[in-house]
C-alpha cells in the first residue's frame, strides 16, 4: 500500500510566526524570507543576534527531527494508531504543526493529534 504524505513542520511553524506578527499589528513586509521571519521571532526574547540565531537553528533542527521521526515510523507505528483511534481509512495524510494550548502535530484528514 502506498500512502501519500504531505508534511513540512518547519513551514507550518513559520506560517504561524507570520500570522502572529500580522495579528499583533506588525506584519512582515511582502516577500520576507522564512529565515528572516524566524529570526525576527527569536529576536523578541534573545539577548543578542547570536543567541537568536542559535535558537532559530535549534528550533529548525527540532522540527526537522520530528518530521523525520514521523516519516520513519509512519508505516509501523503511526498509521496503525491512526486506524485504531480514528475512523479514517484513506491513503493520503496531511500532517501540520499547530499551536493550540501547546504544540501538536495534527493529521488533518483524520483529526489524529500528536501532542509535543
Amino acid at each position: 500500500m502506498k500512502n501519500g504524505i504531505e508534511i513540512n513542520l518547519y513551514k507550518d511553524w513559520i506560517d504561524t510566526v507570520k500570522e502572529i506578527f500580522r495579528g499583533s499589528g506588525h506584519p512582515f513586509p511582502e516577500g520576507v524570507s522564512d529565515r528572516e521571519a524566524d529570526l525576527a521571532y527569536f529576536m523578541q526574547t534573545a539577548q543578542s543576534a547570536g543567541e537568536a540565531e542559535s535558537q532559530l537553528e535549534q528550533n529548525k533542527e527540532r522540527l526537522d527531527s520530528l518530521q523525520q521521526i514521523i516519516l520513519e515510523n509512519f508505516q509501523a507505528v503511526i498509521l496503525p494508531d491512526i486506524r485504531t483511534k480514528t475512523s479514517y481509512s484513506g491513503d493520503d495524510f496531511v500532517f501540520k504543526w499547530v499551536y493550540n494550548k501547546g504544540e501538536h502535530i495534527v493529521e488533518q484528514l483524520s483529526s489524529y493529534r500528536i501532542p509535543l
